[in-house]
């Protein structure tokens, strides 16, 4: 089969698209033939982290399609069932943080950025039949990733206020169609106009340029909670705009890891700081029930082939995305 590999060199020159050895099946584990595969920042995050002379990898987390082969002593599955692999290994229940030996598909081990992926019976779940295979595709690491940060972690309600600095990546577009499916007001922010623009037809009900001056661009607004993911360049202004008491939810950092907060504010505000990673397959679950129930569907933003890999790679290492990009496998 063919397969987008990382091997040899660091960052995106290791990427390749090959021909790999077929995987093997094992007791317990299906065979899905991928339809359509989702990516994700940490792919491009991956290439970089590897180290020279590791062996070949195969990328990616997200991916959905058809159930090829069950292996012996499954019983929950059949050959032609349309499915979604689970992006994550070993966190089963809803708990306060992921379990010792929690992994992310597509390292350690080989992902789904091939034509078949062999996987444990249990890390599969039904596809929406709401969503067509591009949808489904890149749907689960960024859709979960957003619902435990705004659900389970934010606990947002209908008429809370929440704001999303950096609007226009895949989870941060899910938590903004989430958070309007419940009834909250979303307030964005982006250093493009038209990400704005585009954010403010998805439902957004208030947009303001990232370099603006928050508190006085919201001084008639009330932040009950912020849902942050830039780090350094943003993170002070999201304490500084979130009301006493408020919440601040952080998930990543596309700009620089660190950053300083002056404590004793922090403290006499009563902030909740809250950290947030990707999610159970409990979570897992329940998201794909409450896409399919309100009828929320993926932003996509493109499609690429497999073998047009580096330009996928570079456009989302670039950040020129709004929403999610994918490959079509067949």
């Amino acid at each position: 089969m063919k397969a987008i590999v990382h091997e040899q060199q660091l960052g995106l020159e290791g990427l390749d698209y090959r021909d790999v050895t077929d995987p093997e099946m094992r007791e317990g584990t299906v065979k899905v033939r991928l339809k359509a595969v989702g990516m994700n920042r940490r792919d491009v995050a991956v290439t970089s982290r590897r180290q020279e002379g590791d062996p070949p990898l195969v990328l990616g987390s997200d991916g959905a399609g058809v159930i090829d082969e069950v292996g012996a002593g499954v019983d929950k599955w059949q050959v032609g069932d349309e499915v979604v692999i689970n992006p994550g290994v070993g966190w089963e229940k809803n708990s306060d943080a992921p379990p010792e030996g929690f992994q992310i598909v597509g390292l350690p081990d080989d992902g789904t950025f091939a034509e078949y992926m062999v996987v444990d019976a249990n890390h599969v779940e039904k596809k929406p039949s709401t969503l067509s295979w591009e949808e489904a595709g890149v749907l689960p690491l960024a859709g979960l990733t957003a619902y435990r940060a705004l659900f389970t972690r934010g606990q947002v309600k209908e008429g809370d206020t929440i704001m999303l600095p950096g609007i226009g990546s895949g989870v941060l577009t899910f938590v903004l169609k989430f958070a309007k499916a419940v009834g909250a007001r979303v307030i964005v922010t982006s250093r493009h106009e038209e990400k704005i623009e585009a954010a403010k037809k998805l439902g957004a009900d208030v947009g303001l340029l990232t370099e603006s001056d928050w508190n006085e661009q919201l001084k008639d607004e009330t932040v009950d909670l912020v849902i942050e993911s830039v780090g350094r360049a943003t993170f002070n202004k999201s304490l500084g705009i979130v009301r006493r008491g408020g919440t601040v939810v952080t998930f990543g950092a596309t700009t620089e890891d660190e950053v300083e907060i002056d404590i004793r504010k922090f403290f006499y505000g009563q902030y909740n700081l809250l950290g947030s990673t990707m999610g159970s397959a409990e979570e897992l679950k329940e998201m794909l029930q409450f896409v399919e129930k309100h009828g929320i569907k993926p932003e996509l933003d493109r499609m690429f082939k497999m073998d047009d890999y580096l330009e996928a790679f570079e456009y989302l290492r670039d950040s020129k995305n709004f929403g999610k990009i994918g490959f079509h496998v067949e």
